[in-house]
């Protein structure tokens, strides 16, 4: 079967047409409180018992703990950061939120409810397939995860049913040398491909995704990096034909972003004359504007947020970086941007916090943060 979204029965959309007729539309189940723009959600990775610390999002962008934050994940963090991209994702329907447990070689399902607040779903943490589990994509029921661990590296598949349950999928996993360390694993777009970069090995693996949710390698796959140490990478949300790569192991001042067009049976070529330049060092974590007109990658060495120009080809323009909070400076990794595009927030894991960033095109200003809690060693984060 295909992955397909859930489509409103008939009934139940006539009804809402009715009541809109009648001006008297309810809320739709788990919108948010009128005085919450949307909700961040980061995966501690605290050492022992696992938590997600979730915030409230308000209109101006800034975040708030909610109450109850942060809640218990089901398994267990490494207490150590996780040199991976997408630790934590929200599912595509935004009804739950899907972690790594790094420590105990599981990963976690929690419901959101209508506040923003997380529950373990019954029976929601299952093994990876693997060890030290450290990205996750999930596209409609369907959801990869990318192990780490030397002796079961892999990439493994799951079903995500409507109650929030993971089933693993028969004869899906794929396995990677034990010295590829995966540093991502993402679907485009429109869930007919997924990626995964291998750190270790400077490669990049590119499947076509079946109807049975198993993977197909792509013609050449996988595919030699253009630069050392491929590490986090994104579609355009726009055309999910481009794919961007950044390459954190060149050494310093030397970090690039590679940019691909990605074939419908996942066979990657270069655009333009990738990679381009990043001027900083070890970009580690992508990001790109909702638009897709505008790329960040997080220099985790430099302490500083590169932005790119993306003009419709998929070729790169280096506007400049912008550096994170003094504070936290080298050590930031991952970043989201919020549901509206206007605030990019910042994984500041060296001080134990999330940035703020105001987004206008392609600038960046730091506006504030908010502290993670006690223990948290963070490893990524993800809006609703």
């Amino acid at each position: 079967m295909r992955y397909l979204p859930r489509k409103v029965p008939r009934t139940l959309l006539a009804g809402l047409l009715a009541l809109a007729g009648a001006g008297a539309v309810p809320a739709a189940a788990g919108a948010e409180p009128d005085h919450h723009a949307g909700y961040v959600y980061v995966d501690d990775n605290t050492a022992g018992h696992n938590t997600i610390a979730a915030f409230a999002r308000h209109a101006d962008g800034s975040l708030s703990a909610l109450p109850g934050s942060p809640f218990n994940a089901g398994g267990a963090g490494t207490g150590s950061g996780l040199a991976s991209q997408g630790a934590i994702q929200v599912s595509r329907d935004r009804r739950y939120v899907i972690a790594v447990d790094a420590g105990s070689n599981q990963i976690s399902v929690l419901r959101i409810r209508h506040d923003g607040s997380l529950r373990l779903v019954q029976d929601g943490v299952v093994s990876s397939g693997g060890s030290t589990p450290v990205s996750v994509a999930a596209h409609d029921g369907l959801v990869y995860v990318a192990n780490a661990g030397s002796a079961d590296s892999n990439y493994t598949g799951f079903t995500l049913s409507e109650g929030g349950h993971l089933r693993p999928i028969a004869d899906s996993t794929v396995t990677l040398p034990g010295n590829a360390q995966p540093g991502d694993v993402l679907f485009d777009a429109t869930g007919t491909n997924l990626i995964g970069t291998r750190v270790g090995t400077s490669q990049i693996d590119s499947f076509s995704v079946g109807s049975d949710g198993r993977l197909t390698a792509a013609p050449g796959s996988p595919f030699a990096a253009q630069a050392a140490g491929p590490f986090g990478s994104e579609f355009s949300p726009t055309d999910p034909r481009q794919l961007f790569v950044s390459n954190a192991h060149a050494g310093a001042v030397n970090g690039t972003v590679s940019a691909f067009r990605v074939a419908s049976d996942g066979t990657l070529s270069s655009i333009g004359a990738s990679p381009f330049a990043d001027q900083q060092t070890a970009p580690c974590w992508v990001e790109i504007t909702h638009d897709g007109q505008f790329l960040f990658t997080v220099n985790t060495a430099s302490g500083s947020i590169s932005r790119y120009s993306i003009a419709p080809d998929g070729t790169l323009k280096l506007l400049g970086s912008t550096p994170v909070s003094s504070q936290a400076g080298v050590g930031a990794v991952d970043a989201r941007l919020s549901a509206d595009g206007q605030t990019l927030y910042v994984d500041e894991s060296r001080v134990a916090s999330v940035g703020e960033f105001t987004v206008d095109g392609g600038q960046l200003t730091e506006f504030g943060s908010v502290s993670l809690p006690a223990g948290a060693t963070p490893a990524g984060v993800a809006v609703r």
